[in-house]
């Protein structure tokens, strides 16, 4: 959901094994993307120009509905001849989880059309919180097992190997709750993204007070600031993660992921137009310059 990918840059430093579908909503705007992506995977699998995979994980963003996405498979015949939805994992953030489940139709239906529910950033939450999130999530999803992840430890079968418990017979059969959702996905609530770049090394201090500006006046429309940072004094780029009113501890990484070292933030946020983004970063920016 944006048209700069951060997350694969990250990733591709332990594996090659990344394809980005970017410039777009995979539940939207780029079906057809993957679609053309997972045949290619096929064609060079036969070919030997790719390891012989068994199994492909797709990663979607906290936005994506994924009805559509199942829908390709079950309509594609040329996939459906490859693959098939083994397992459909909804990770769900512990501290902000409750209130984004009130307001975003996309949370419930990640929810409702999940195998598998993932409680994560446990560790930031209280038990309390913890459980009433869960008692929501059985009520949206009984059918679903429920999972915890401390400091996002989390054994890797929970993410590709599916229960005897969720087969496709019986009580708990998924195929029909499934094909019954519609596979057009629009997304609702206000939601919208941009990036914001920056060629020339930013202080730290005023991006700091900057994000901490944002997050007091619109924290609970901060549904994810994420990227990379050209910060004054250091040699690699600086990881930024913010949901919400909560900003996680910056992470200098030791060398820059690609080439391109101008800094760049993708905003995903509910109602808050890009322009105050920018008036708000770049006013402060300034103040900050006057009184260094």
């Amino acid at each position: 959901f944006g048209s700069v990918g951060i997350d694969d840059a990250l990733v591709r430093g332990a594996s090659d094994e990344v394809t980005l579908l970017g410039n777009g909503c995979l539940c939207c705007n780029t079906r057809s993307d993957l679609q053309v992506a997972l045949r290619n995977l096929v064609a060079e699998r036969a070919q030997g120009t790719v390891p012989q995979f068994k199994r492909i994980l797709i990663e979607t963003s906290g936005l994506a509905d994924p009805g559509p996405i199942l829908q390709t498979f079950a309509t594609d015949r040329a996939l459906g001849a490859e693959f098939h939805a083994e397992v459909v994992v909804t990770m769900v953030d512990a501290a902000t989880g409750l209130d984004t489940l009130e307001w975003s139709a996309e949370a419930r239906k990640q929810a409702i059309l999940a195998d598998r529910l993932v409680i994560s950033k446990t560790d930031l939450a209280k038990r309390r919180s913890i459980e009433r999130l869960t008692a929501r999530l059985r009520a949206l999803n009984p059918h679903a097992s429920v999972h915890t992840a401390v400091d996002g430890d989390l054994d890797p079968r929970c993410l590709i190997e599916s229960d005897n418990s969720e087969s496709n017979t019986g009580e708990n059969a998924r195929a029909p709750r499934r094909a019954g959702f519609v596979a057009e996905a629009e997304h609702s609530d206000g939601i919208a993204s941009f990036v914001l770049t920056e060629d020339a090394p930013l202080p730290w201090d005023a991006f700091a007070r900057s994000m901490e500006t944002l997050i007091a006046l619109r924290g609970p429309d901060l549904l994810r600031v994420k990227g990379f940072l050209n910060v004054v004094g250091c040699r690699g780029p600086v990881v930024v993660h913010v949901v919400q009113h909560l900003a996680h501890p910056p992470v200098e990484l030791a060398a820059w992921p690609d080439k391109n070292h101008a800094s760049r933030l993708v905003f995903i946020t509910r109602n808050i137009p890009e322009r105050q983004v920018r008036d708000l970063m770049g006013a402060v920016r300034a103040l900050a310059t006057a009184s260094s």
